[in-house]
């Protein structure tokens, strides 16, 4: 007897319908065909266990399970519940003629339990494009999928229970999620606020605009001077995610096996700190079995990292790419993958070895060019693609010591909402640009033209600052931002002056 069940595969962050076909014949034995690694061929003791365990007693047959289309690759152990029940259906243990209705994944525990597996947003959203009826999946990960709408999503907690649920003799709880209350729900619930902040107002102006015009930014200061601290709160300036986003950061989030049991939807804004020893894969994304990198995990939020020049080159060199096309491509001999990655970039880093350079009250004691070797182990072309420079210097102790609390983020918020209102209908007829830092060069020429005395400024500032030419495009999408921020339909002098001075790290003067 032939008996089909249904499952998915992940391909990059979106999923496709795999068929698991189970045909039972006369004699002994348990084969497996279609591409199954290891862990799927290693169901079979799972299964057998789990029957056992469960209390159905399988007739010793001949089993021969494909898994359709034969030449993609299955990985993970999420077909076992798909394999066993077609088992069952095969040697009329259960009723097999509602199974083309429904996908079923999950993986087996010895005892017969169900266990959580990666992957259940992308699976859920392929059923209901496939038409099924609903989805079979293990409790744990029943909440992710129920924000599928015009999908049934039902829980299990055994084996036991998805077999009888077949033959009639019990029912399985759905799990139902009203997406868009869960989503308002979750929307402003930001851990870190500007306001527990003291003093570095210049700082927070600066972020600021850089969450106005999705601008990458780069701190630079002595250890203890709130680098991190400020970073951390980026996320809760940022204009709130809409539906959409949220549901393209969750299926990544998802494909990672990073959702919580409790968790339905990501509301906020990721924030991905990946530690300085972080390998390129890891970053980027890929592997013998590919995943998502951490620039994808950051995919529509904040990649954070800290004491830049301590990553490694080959390391930091990859994100060029990815900084430039907002996504990054995977490519292995039988396929090719794209992940997501429109992140905006904080970095932060010590001014030099020692970390006391410009230090107002701390001696530096790095020898002579030891500040510069430091700042050149990052590469001019990604400091290209950083718009603003940030230098932090310690917040004196009477500040610290002030009552009271510092402005909100919830404040500085509504004029980056605002400002990227702007935005969004100045660039309403470019698809792929939101934002200014996403302007390129025939529209920074069309949306930041200057007055004859804002050119005499920039001529000025390029000649005696000693910048270098890659900055001066860099310095027109700020000064169109900080302009927006003020709504102002037209660059004055004061912008572009303000925004010359975030370009510190460009000077002949920086380092000597």
């Amino acid at each position: 007897m032939l008996v089909k069940t249904y499952g998915s595969a992940i391909i990059g962050v979106s999923a496709t319908t795999v068929t698991v076909e189970v045909s039972m014949a006369e004699g002994s034995g348990f084969f497996m065909v279609g591409l199954p690694d290891n862990a799927v061929k290693e169901s079979a003791q799972r299964i057998a266990a789990a029957f056992e365990e469960s209390g159905l007693k399988v007739p010793m047959k001949r089993f021969t399970v494909n898994l359709a289309p034969a030449d993609l690759k299955k990985e993970g152990s999420a077909y076992d519940l798909t394999i066993a029940i077609g088992i069952l259906g095969a040697v009329g243990m259960m009723k097999a003629d509602e199974l083309e209705r429904y996908v079923i994944m999950g993986e087996l525990g010895l005892d017969g339990s169900l266990r959580p597996i990666k992957g259940v947003l992308p699976i859920a959203i392929e059923a209901r494009k496939r038409g099924c009826k609903g989805i079979i999946i293990p409790a744990e990960n029943a909440r992710e999928a129920a924000i599928v709408n015009n999908l049934e999503v039902y829980s299990a907690e055994s084996l036991k229970q998805v077999a009888d649920y077949f033959n009639g003799l019990a029912d399985l709880p759905q799990t139902v999620v009203d997406t868009r209350a869960e989503f308002a729900r979750s929307l402003n619930s930001y851990e870190y606020d500007f306001a527990d902040v003291k003093g570095q107002e210049t700082v927070k102006r600066c972020l600021e605009i850089a969450a106005a015009g999705g601008h990458n930014a780069i701190m630079i200061g002595p250890p203890g001077s709130g680098k991190t601290m400020l970073a951390k709160r980026m996320p809760g300036i940022l204009p709130p995610l809409t539906l959409s986003e949220s549901l393209e950061t969750t299926q990544i989030h998802s494909v990672a096996g990073l959702m919580r049991k409790e968790d339905s939807l990501i509301a906020v804004r990721p924030f991905r700190a990946p530690h300085h020893t972080v390998s390129d894969v890891a970053l980027v994304g890929g592997g013998a079995n590919p995943k998502p990198g951490e620039i994808s995990l950051a995919h529509n939020g904040v990649l954070f990292l800290d004491e830049l020049p301590e990553f490694k080159r080959t390391v930091l060199e990859v994100l060029r790419q990815p900084m430039e096309e907002r996504r990054v491509t995977i490519s292995r001999a039988k396929m090719t993958i794209d992940y997501p990655a429109s992140f905006m970039l904080i970095a932060a880093m010590n001014p030099c070895p020692c970390g006391y350079y410009n230090h107002p009250t701390i001696e530096c004691t790095c020898p002579a060019g030891a500040v510069k070797r430091y700042l050149n182990k990052v590469s001019g072309p990604l400091m290209d693609r950083i718009d603003i420079h940030i230098e932090v210097t310690p917040v004196p102790v009477s500040q610290l010591n002030q009552e009271g609390r510092a402005e909100s983020s919830a404040a500085i918020r509504e004029r980056v909402v605002a400002a990227r209102a702007i935005q969004t209908a100045r660039f309403a007829n470019h698809p792929g640009v939101h934002c200014n830092a996403q302007m390129g060069s025939k529209l920074t020429r069309e949306h930041c033209q200057l007055t004859d005395e804002c050119r005499q400024i920039m001529e000025l500032a390029m000649n005696r600052l000693g910048l270098s030419a890659r900055a001066y495009d860099r310095i027109l999408r700020v000064s169109r931002t900080i302009a927006d921020l003020e709504a102002s339909p037209a660059i004055s002098p004061d912008h572009l002056r303000e925004a010359i001075t975030y370009r510190s790290l460009d000077r002949d003067s920086w380092g000597k």
